[in-house]
């Protein structure tokens, strides 16, 4: 099985996990899972759960090449999409986009299904979710400290121009005295 932080994925600016990825992990068919959180919507707000539209579900399967959401890896196992039991291939497209699950829509997912392999497994999605946030406030903070770094160097490159310009004139070597030319040189008589 993959790791679970590989199954997350940014979309509308929220972490999400795939319906089918979702009910995978927690041991169900996909069509099972999404019909009971069809039977339980009011428990699905918009921040827990939403529908990719159609050009969100075919960027995400254009970047993810090698998911579970294309084909399947190992023999046996059939691809785990929402209606693969009551529709056929061809006709599978912008009708059967999948639902996105957010941190809170996946533990509501669990306590919908109420198994206790999907209670069991709500504990390692919210983790995978946890290490995901730990991971981006620290990819922001090293951001952050770059960025501070950057502005460092160029207020020191800056400076440093400065200096070199002031200091050009010192490094040029003087101008010779003119040149005295033996005999009458006038002014001499002073």
């Amino acid at each position: 099985m993959k790791p679970i932080s590989s199954l997350i994925f940014s979309l509308r600016g929220q972490r999400v996990i795939l319906d089918a990825d979702l009910a995978e992990l927690y041991g169900v068919p996909t069509k099972a899972f999404n019909q009971a959180v069809k039977r339980n919507i009011e428990r699905f707000p918009d921040d827990f759960c939403f529908r990719l539209t159609a050009s969100e579900w075919e960027d995400l399967k254009s970047q993810v090449a090698t998911s579970s959401i294309e084909a399947p890896q190992v023999e046996r196992v059939t691809p785990n999409w929402s209606q693969s039991v009551t529709s056929r291939k061809r006709h599978r497209g912008a009708a059967y986009r999948p639902y996105a699950f957010t941190e809170h829509g996946a533990i509501m997912a669990a306590t919908v299904l109420n198994s206790p392999e999907a209670v069991a497994m709500s504990v390692f999605v919210v983790r995978a979710f946890m290490q995901m946030r730990e991971h981006l406030v620290a990819n922001a903070a090293i951001l952050k400290r770059l960025a501070e770094i950057d502005k460092t160097l160029l207020e020191h490159d800056s400076d440093l121009r400065t200096i070199w310009r002031k200091l050009q004139p010192l490094l040029t070597p003087p101008e010779p005295p003119p040149r005295r030319i033996k005999g009458f040189n006038p002014g001499d008589d002073e």
